[in-house]
C-alpha cells in the first residue's frame, strides 16, 4: 500500500509544548487569577489523561477540590464560563512562552515534513488543541515555511468528540481524500493512539517524558523521537529499521510491514 499522508499530532509530538509551554502557562494563569494553586509535573502527567485544557481544569476542579476563595461564588454560579476565563489566561501565557521561543521543534520534525513535500505526500495537523492554542504555534514554531507545506489542520472544535475518539482523524481523512490505509498518523500518546487506530490508520509513537509510562500495544512502531543522521532514535517497541532516524522511505516500511502483520493475524 502506497503511503499517500502523513497525519501529525501537535502537543508531545511535533514539540515538547507541555512542560515548556502549557504546564508553566497553567502555573502563571493560576497566580494571575490569585489561585493558590501549582501543578507539578507528576500531577499534570495525570491531568493530560484528559482530552483538552478546558477538560484539565474542569476534572482538577472536579477531582481535587481546590481551594477557590473569592472565585469561589463565580464557579458555583456558572462552572465552564469560569473555567474558560482561566483558559483564555493561560492561553495568553502560552503564546508568550511560544513567541520567545521556549517551545522548539523536537528533532526530526523538519527534516521530515520537507521530505515528504519533496515525494508529494500531503501532510496534515491533526489535534485536540483550539485554534487559539494553535495558531501562535503554527506561526512561531512550525514557521511560515513549514505551515505551506501542510494540506490540512483539524482541531478540537470543528468535531463533536476530541481524541480519544477517531473524529479528528476521520474528518482529516475526508478532507485529504485519501484511505486508512494509506496513512500513518505520528502521535506520542496512548490517547492519541487509540484515535487513530479507531479510525483505522496505523500509528508511529514518538515518546516524550509524559508518555514514556503509556500502554502502546498496536502501534506499527514505537521509538524516543523522529531522530536525525546525527542524533539516531532508539526503538522501544516494532521492527528494527536499518536507518537510525524516521525516513519517508522507513515509513514506507513500517507502512507495509503493520499491514502485512495485521492480515497475518
Amino acid at each position: 500500500m502506497a503511503l499517500k499522508a502523513l497525519l501529525f499530532d501537535v502537543d508531545g509530538t511535533l514539540a515538547d509544548t507541555e512542560p515548556h509551554g502549557h504546564l508553566p502557562a497553567y502555573n502563571e494563569a493560576f497566580a494571575e487569577a490569585g489561585l493558590d494553586w501549582q501543578w507539578g509535573p507528576e500531577l499534570y502527567r495525570e491531568l493530560l489523561l484528559m482530552p483538552g485544557g478546558r477538560e484539565r481544569i474542569q476534572h482538577y476542579l472536579e477531582a481535587f477540590e481546590p481551594e477557590l476563595g473569592e472565585h469561589r461564588d463565580d464557579v458555583e454560579a456558572d462552572a465552564r464560563a469560569w473555567v474558560e476565563r482561566i483558559h483564555k489566561i493561560k492561553s495568553r501565557y502560552f503564546q508568550r512562552l511560544v513567541k520567545a521561543g521556549k517551545v522548539p521543534l523536537r528533532p526530526g520534525v523538519r527534516r521530515l515534513m520537507r521530505e515528504a513535500k519533496k515525494r508529494g505526500i500531503l501532510i496534515a495537523i491533526v489535534t485536540n488543541a483550539s485554534k487559539r492554542s494553535l495558531e501562535p504555534f503554527l506561526l512561531y514554531t512550525l514557521g511560515e515555511d513549514l505551515l505551506k507545506k501542510v494540506d490540512f489542520i483539524v482541531s478540537g472544535e470543528q468535531v463533536k468528540n476530541k481524541k480519544p475518539a477517531p473524529d479528528l482523524y476521520k474528518m482529516a481523512l475526508l478532507k485529504l481524500g485519501v484511505k486508512a490505509e494509506e496513512c500513518i498518523a505520528i502521535e506520542d500518546s496512548a490517547m492519541g493512539l487509540t484515535a487513530a487506530r479507531q479510525a483505522g490508520i496505523a500509528t508511529l509513537i514518538t515518546i516524550n517524558e509524559d508518555t514514556r509510562r503509556h500502554d502502546f500495544e498496536g502501534a506499527a512502531l514505537v521509538v524516543d523521537q523522529l531522530g536525525e543522521p546525527e542524533e539516531p532514535y532508539a526503538i522501544l517497541a516494532g521492527h528494527s529499521y536499518d536507518q537510525g532516524w524516521v525516513s519517508i522511505q522507513m515509513l514506507e516500511e513500517v507502512l507495509e510491514d503493520y499491514w502485512t502483520r495485521d492480515e497475518e493475524e
